[in-house]
């Protein structure tokens, strides 16, 4: 109002340099809080479009967040616990309108690995995770998930799927007291397939049975069109917001199938049982832990905790921005990486003061929320609501829901995350890239971090060695052109030699070579000493070794080491011509006189 006013002649002009201020200001408070630029254009439709997502995404949350506490081998309220800070946080600080921040089946496998079972563990995790996540926001860290390859995330992701799909076995089952490590588990199962409860085992494939059935029935509905009879339309909708609740209805119906049993005094299934109620209490992470042996100091938890401390927080960021990119992607919007590691971080820290384990951005619900036609970020607000009020509520019910049924919903959850048409996709486009997913995939079977580390080193050593031996073209037509294909980097100089050697010096009789360099980009001083030696070692053997093509950032950079013996030619034509004799074309020499006024020539330019 102010500026108005002032635009109207009633107020002084701005001060000099004010007013450019105070939008750079606002440019920058939006940046930080992306809600700021949405806000204000809020409409009643997209108000209609969010509560429709925020329900939808909070009828999967809730049955989802149940299981995933199994997951982690926490109690069931902590799986809730963990389910709605992120909607709040999301709500002011996230870049993406469909992505739903929340516990996932990988992170809470995660969480199994490396706490222990132990609540204080798994909310010090998540408060130290946020932490770490906001350093590398602030740091400029994120280029490290660079690092971590497509293969070794597909090997891993696959790896979970089997471990946490089969993790499921025994409750699908009704077995109990099976270990969690996955070699002693697949023992223990097939040693007590005797043992099935029959209940569980019907109550599991008919869970199974209606997830699928309805998630088919999701992907075949035919589109909506306004010409449609009013009665369509709703018959549709009833359709879809069945589909797209789908976990939660087949709960419901386990639920009361189990509430059923119970009135008639025999109860078939196994229950989730009881659940603390209410909302979690308001508290600091737990830095020490009370056992029966003593006291765990904090020092002694992060000891415990060990790779968690990279793995999960990393495996976090990477979750959250690959779902982000993803969705952003199909709906032709741009996300801010930078943003996203803020909104992660800070969730996982004030979660840890709610008693959440880690947690990171959902696919599977992202996709739910996006296929509701959500606009904003606004429908995390009704999720997050919506699970503070089943924690209110809603307990006593979920004692009854048979552990049979949250199998189910996460055997069908984490079944798409296995990609076996990544193999044959591999083959097709780099086969060697099969080696990373495979090693990746296998050794997860032993320790998570363990795959990771090794798919990653293996990554990197395949980077390394295309580094070190890089793809060099020799041709002899009508003299020697070696071209490295890519750049030149000190790993690579001894291939480039061996090429030159065996090609020009090895030959009989020696003969004169062209080093064709209109790809390379850089040079570092390891390589300037090779080419060095290389210059030596032709004119010993009486033949000319000549430069071709170089660039400007790597002409300067030879001219600086006063290579004895340089020359350089703009094209390779003109290299070749001067190699074959013709007159007329002559290289650029650089005496020593002349080589000091030609390298400030060259910085100037």
């Amino acid at each position: 109002m102010a500026s108005s006013v002032r635009a109207m002649g009633h107020l002084p002009p701005w001060p000099p340099g004010l007013a450019p201020m105070a939008c750079c200001s606002r440019a920058a408070l939006r940046k930080w809080l992306p809600i700021l630029a949405w806000l204000p254009h809020y409409s009643v439709h997209w108000l209609k479009m969010d509560f429709i997502a925020g329900l939808s995404v909070a009828l999967t949350v809730i049955p989802q967040a149940l299981a995933y506490a199994e997951v982690a081998g926490l109690p069931p309220q902590y799986g809730l616990y963990s389910a709605f800070m992120g909607c709040f946080v999301y709500l002011f600080l996230g870049t993406s309108r469909d992505v739903t921040l929340g516990p996932t089946a990988i992170m809470s496998l995660l969480v199994s690995t490396y706490t222990f079972h132990e609540p204080a563990y798994a909310v010090l995790l998540a408060f130290l995770s946020g932490c770490i996540q906001l350093a590398m926001r602030f740091l400029g860290l994120g280029f490290l998930l660079d690092f971590i390859s497509c293969p070794v995330i597909k090997g891993f992701t696959s790896a979970a799927a089997v471990t946490i799909g089969f993790g499921q076995i025994k409750n699908l089952l009704g077995l109990q007291h099976i270990p969690r490590q996955f070699v002693l588990q697949v023992d223990h199962i097939f040693r007590s397939l005797g043992e099935t409860r029959v209940g569980d085992l019907a109550m599991g494939l008919i869970s199974l049975l209606l997830l699928l059935l309805l998630k088919l029935l999701r992907h075949h509905m035919p589109p909506i069109h306004p010409e449609m009879p009013l009665s369509a339309r709703l018959s549709h909708g009833l359709v879809w917001t069945a589909t797209t609740a789908r976990n939660a209805l087949v709960v419901f119906f386990a639920a009361v199938m189990a509430y059923s049993f119970e009135l008639t005094g025999y109860q078939p299934f196994l229950l989730t049982g009881k659940i603390v109620k209410g909302l979690p209490p308001v508290q600091t992470p737990p830095f020490s832990l009370t056992t029966a042996n003593g006291t765990v100091s904090f020092t002694e938890m992060v000891q415990d905790m060990g790779a968690g401390l990279a793995v999960v927080p990393l495996m976090g960021l990477l979750e959250s921005i690959a779902v982000a990119k993803s969705f952003a992607s199909q709906n032709n919007y741009r996300i801010d990486a930078n943003q996203e590691l803020l909104s992660i971080g800070l969730t996982n820290v004030l979660g840890s003061l709610f008693s959440s384990f880690p947690v990171t951005g959902s696919f599977g619900r992202t996709a739910v929320n996006a296929q509701s036609g959500a606009c904003t970020p606004a429908g995390g607000l009704l999720t997050g609501v919506l699970v503070l009020l089943s924690l209110d509520y809603l307990t006593a019910p979920f004692y009854y829901i048979p552990k049979a049924a949250l199998a189910a919903v996460i055997i069908m959850a984490v079944a798409p995350l296995f990609d076996a048409q990544i193999v044959r996709t591999l083959w097709r486009v780099k086969r060697l890239d099969l080696l990373p997913l495979s090693v990746t995939f296998l050794f997860c079977f032993w320790e998570v971090q363990y795959g990771i580390l090794a798919g990653t080193l293996v990554s990197l050593l395949i980077l390394l060695y295309s580094v070190a031996r890089p793809e060099i073209q020799v041709s002899e037509q009508p003299v020697l052109v070696v071209q490295p294909v890519s750049g030149l980097h000190f790993p690579a100089t001894e291939a480039l030699r061996e090429v030159l050697v065996s090609w020009a010096l090895e030959a009989s009789p020696p003969c004169c070579a062209i080093l064709e360099c209109s790809r390379v980009c850089s040079v570092d001083y390891t390589v300037v000493l090779g080419l060095r030696e290389l210059l030596d070692d032709f004119r010993r053997q009486g033949v000319t070794l000549v430069f071709a093509g170089l660039q400007g950032p790597v002409l300067r950079i030879l001219v600086s080491a006063d290579l004895k013996g340089l020359q350089h030619f703009p094209t390779l034509e003109e290299a070749e011509r001067y190699l074959s004799q013709e007159p007329g074309t002559q290289p650029y020499h650089f005496s020593d006189d002349s080589v000091p006024e030609l390298k400030v020539a060259l910085l100037q330019a």
